[in-house]
């Protein structure tokens, strides 16, 4: 969540950020004003205990009838304290979760509006002219079909729509790729890590995954566990509750997981092959670092991703996420997102967030400072994914349906050419 003093000390930012999010400006009001009642509770709470306090001694001292009139206003008040503190209790418990609807403070220059309102940050690389080649592109499911690479209908068999199996060639190629990486994340002094893919409430709560998009998180009720979505979640909660010393810099972790998500809000959309599934594999980048230093780790991100992109030899655009389409935790995203021929429009590959203090306030994470210790800045990247597949294959394939490994993949997946044979 964001820092109640921020919000007191500069509403108008906050409620900026609001206004740029589509959200109500009004919540920080309204957090203000339960925050006020909050602590006049707590004043009153503090000045009946204590009288209530000094009461006692007096109770020692006297005798008779004073003593009995002592003892009568002492258990009134105690009545009056446990009132008073359960009020309290009450009053800030309502403030935190006003307070949790509140998203993160956008960092300035971070574009306006929703899902449509991105700005292009740069284009790389120059789409196929498959037309000059003299045959049509296909789609990365027929291409995979042919291939042996992936079997929709038998994972639908087994586990429903928007399931799969990657077989023989398309298993190679996502271990590959995932592999690529993660050799990518070591090579950048990241420290591997193979993550739970189960989490308690408060740590899918801490990192913002159930505020809002509830509905998007499977949950097993009988063990009051959540899937995630992204190993970003345990990574986030790793360190909670714990003091970190940054002096040596930042604490970076890749995170290798298989990913869970219900795509509740998706019927209809991206239905045929693996664009949009609820089962897929991440090498997820996760960063613990000073606040001040988080912005200019945000770029170190994002050059890793465009690294990576690179690798796969795709063209590419990376767009600064509007602020409105951000999630809750972030402060600024940006998308990278891979030309994709069949359709003719560029699709999200990999995104990276900046959610400056917002996940590591809510678990308790701080870092050691000069002046005492402050909460830690957390970030995280996406280095590889189920769905770069669609992309690799797409702007790769050749005229008789195989598809070119692109080099730098090619020693991690043992072949030059995928193809049927």
């Amino acid at each position: 969540m964001i820092d109640i003093k921020l919000l007191a000390d500069d509403p108008d930012r906050v409620k900026a950020s609001q206004v740029a999010r589509g959200d109500d400006p009004a919540a920080v009001d309204q957090v203000l004003d339960a925050d006020a009642r909050r602590r006049a509770a707590l004043t009153e709470f503090e000045q009946v205990r204590a009288r209530q306090k000094s009461l006692g001694k007096q109770v020692a001292a006297a005798s008779g009838e004073e003593k009995q009139r002592l003892l009568h206003e002492t258990k009134a008040l105690a009545a009056r304290v446990k009132d008073l503190q359960a009020s309290a209790a009450t009053l800030s418990a309502d403030r935190d979760e006003l307070l949790a609807s509140i998203g993160n403070v956008v960092v300035e220059g971070v574009p306006a509006g929703g899902e449509d309102d991105y700005v292009v940050r740069e284009m790389v690389g120059t789409p196929r002219d498959f037309a000059a080649e003299g045959f049509a592109p296909k789609d990365h499911l027929e291409l995979a079909e042919g291939l042996g690479a992936l079997d929709m209908a038998r994972g639908a068999k087994i586990a429903g729509a928007r399931f799969y199996f990657l077989t023989g060639v398309g298993a190679r190629l996502e271990l590959g790729l995932l592999n690529a990486g993660m050799a990518c994340a070591i090579e950048h002094g990241f420290v591997p890590m193979i993550t739970p893919t189960l989490v308690l409430p408060e740590v899918m709560r801490g990192a913002g995954f159930i505020d809002r998009h509830a509905d998007e998180v499977y949950r097993l009720e009988a063990d009051d566990l959540y899937l995630t979505g992204t190993s970003e979640v345990a990574l986030a909660g790793y360190h909670a509750g714990e003091v970190l010393d940054l002096r040596g810099g930042p604490k970076r972790y890749a995170g290798w997981s298989t990913c869970y998500r219900r795509e509740a809000g998706s019927y209809g959309k991206d239905t045929r092959g693996i664009i949009r599934v609820h089962q897929f594999n991440k090498i997820e980048m996760f960063v613990y670092c000073d606040p001040a230093e988080a912005e200019t780790e945000h770029e170190r991100l994002l050059d890793m991703e465009r690294e990576m992109l690179a690798k796969i030899e795709v063209p590419y655009r990376i767009i600064d996420t509007a602020a409105g389409d951000l999630g809750q935790s972030a402060a600024r995203k940006f998308d990278s997102e891979a030309w994709v021929p069949s359709q003719g429009r560029y699709r999200e590959l990999t995104s990276t967030s900046n959610c400056t203090t917002f996940q590591a306030r809510r678990l308790g994470t701080r870092v050691k400072g000069e002046h005492g210790n402050q909460v830690a800045a957390t970030l995280n990247g996406t280095l590889a994914t189920t769905r770069w597949l669609v992309a690799i294959l797409e702007n790769h394939q050749q005229a008789d349906g195989s598809v070119r490994v692109p080099a730098a993949l090619q020693p991690y997946v043992g072949l030059e050419v995928l193809s049927a044979d």
